[in-house]
């Protein structure tokens, strides 16, 4: 059964509060999103600890339930 993408943010803002989120559903089959995530939590991360940070946040679900995720992540500009 595929991921809503409401299910997706609600995930993303309870690893994450104080993101902005955007996602997009690529195919319309809610298989396949893209998102955009800033957070302060990502300041003086890599790229890939910021995405591991939300991946983190999907709970395993990235490759299973969730079958492909677009992800581009920032820190808020001051």
């Amino acid at each position: 059964m595929p991921m809503d993408a409401r299910e997706i943010e609600a995930m993303i803002r309870e690893a994450l509060p104080d993101a902005t989120i955007e996602i997009k559903d690529l195919a319309g089959d809610g298989d396949h999103y893209a998102a955009t995530v800033v957070s302060s939590a990502f300041r003086g991360k890599t790229r890939v600890a910021q995405h591991q940070l939300v991946y983190n946040a999907l709970q395993g679900r990235m490759g299973g339930v969730l079958h492909a995720l677009a992800l581009t992540t920032g820190v808020p500009q001051d």
